[in-house]
């Protein structure tokens, strides 16, 4: 959803004044909200996989009244693309996925090699089929919300007094992308020694990680450990985000985030890769040890050692960190 909004930037550079309205699941909603190119955010009643042809065609025929000149289909699914043919969206475009024939009518054919990123693909149905994408994509820029932000220090109680270093331990592809915790901790103990205080982000998934992290700080510590996994929401996650000095993270939904925030960015890499769907942003350090073994692109490590993670030390993610921000206390 982060990488979308490199094509509504690219969607309001090319034309004039568009109105770009989003159909997407509910829970991204609040990242949508912070993109300022997006006029209105359509919640999809549909969840991931699922068919529901007549949940589709009401919404389907619910949409004609907007009379919208051009649908782009993100997704690959043949199911996806039922939506903008049962609204007769007159220009429909999209790859060709799971061939989709009638359902687009603007049927591109993608060629990998051409086209490596994510985000390429994304853009390139912003231009005319076989046009030249831009030399440099827009990257995605999400705006704060400042009151939203002020609730959510309160409500945590949470300080900006000391420089934030954000840690964003989970990943919800699984295990063989987690750096383990004891390196997040040691991270977080050297930084709260150095007088920063850290503050530790996650969906409810990763709360058992953040309590690990914050639990292996000496008692004195422990006070400048703020464990928020599981306890903010999307929104809240956002806008603290958007105050840290920097932010550690595995390769993740929240990394995509914090680049979109333009906050100095540590990723650690092991069984993917950042050749698909990189952090898009300029002030980003990427770690990783390229064993041979990796990237995999396994959820769990298929020989049991997980090396491409474990022997990535905290001292070379604290190397890139003192690079990152050697001035700030």
């Amino acid at each position: 959803m982060v990488m979308a909004q490199s094509l509504f930037m690219l969607l309001k550079q090319r034309t004039p004044s568009p109105r770009i309205d989003v159909l997407a699941p509910a829970w991204s909603r609040p990242i949508l909200a912070r993109m300022p190119e997006v006029s209105e955010i359509l919640d999809m009643p549909v969840g991931h996989g699922k068919v529901s042809l007549g949940v589709r065609r009401n919404l389907a025929k619910g949409l004609r009244s907007h009379h919208y000149d051009q649908a782009i289909v993100l997704p690959n699914s043949l199911k996806s693309a039922l939506i903008p043919w049962w609204a007769n969206i007159p220009q429909r475009t999209g790859w060709r996925g799971e061939m989709r024939y009638g359902l687009l009518n603007d049927l591109r054919k993608l060629d990998k090699s051409a086209l490596p990123l994510m985000v390429q693909r994304f853009d390139a149905l912003a231009v005319p089929k076989g046009a030249p994408l831009p030399t440099n994509l827009p990257h995605p820029a999400l705006v704060t919300d400042a009151a939203n932000q002020q609730t959510a220090l309160g409500k945590f109680e949470l300080s900006t007094e000391k420089a934030i270093v954000a840690l964003c331990p989970g990943a919800e592809f699984g295990a063989s992308k987690r750096w383990p915790e004891d390196h997040y901790a040691t991270v977080a103990r050297q930084q709260i020694q150095a007088g920063r205080q850290v503050w530790i982000f996650g969906s409810q998934n990763d709360a058992a990680v953040g309590k690990t992290i914050l639990q292996s700080m000496p008692e004195e510590l422990r006070q400048h450990c703020h464990n928020l996994a599981g306890r903010t929401n999307l929104a809240e996650a956002v806008d603290l985000l958007a105050l840290a000095n920097v932010v550690i993270s595995n390769d993740s939904g929240l990394m995509h985030v914090a680049a979109a925030l333009k906050r100095p960015l540590i990723v650690v890499y092991g069984s993917t890769s950042p050749d698909f769907t990189p952090p898009l942003a300029d002030d980003v350090r990427i770690l990783r040890l390229g064993l041979e073994c990796s990237p995999c692109f396994e959820r769990e490590c298929p020989l049991g050692h997980l090396k491409c993670l474990r022997e990535l030390s905290p001292e070379v993610v604290l190397n890139a960190l003192n690079d990152l921000i050697p001035s700030k206390g």
